[in-house]
């Protein structure tokens, strides 16, 4: 049964940090490239920006917004990914979504079919 489930959302003031966590199925995170994606309150989720994603080799890719703030890992002992966020802003407020069994290539990640739940970010000002 393919599942993501993410976790770690929550409430922080402007400059702090979180971690967010993307548990996956044992198929999905060992064939498959991993995304983050936020939804901005009001907008579809297939609407959402792409954050970072890695590769199935450690390969990370970052949206512009983030560079030098998020920092996207994964453990494969525990099939789980990881976005870590720091230097908070308000404008990072959004729901958090991974994406599984996507397709990183030649620098640019394409989502894949299965999404996880979502976790809600809200930084305060």
């Amino acid at each position: 049964q393919v599942q993501l489930v993410e976790s770690g959302g929550g409430l922080v003031q402007s400059g702090g940090s979180l971690r967010l966590s993307c548990a996956t199925s044992a198929s999905i995170f060992k064939n498959g490239d991993i995304g983050w994606y936020r939804q901005a309150p009001g907008k579809q989720r297939d609407l959402g920006e792409l954050v970072a994603a890695i590769s199935r080799f450690g390969i990370a890719t970052y949206a512009d917004s983030v560079k030098g703030r998020f920092t996207v890992s994964r453990d494969n002992a525990k099939n789980t990914v990881y976005l870590q966020m720091n230097s908070l802003k308000p404008e990072d407020t959004a729901v958090y979504y991974c994406n599984g069994d996507g397709t990183y290539y030649s620098g640019t990640f394409y989502r894949g079919g299965y999404w996880g739940q979502g976790t809600q970010v809200t930084v305060s000002s």
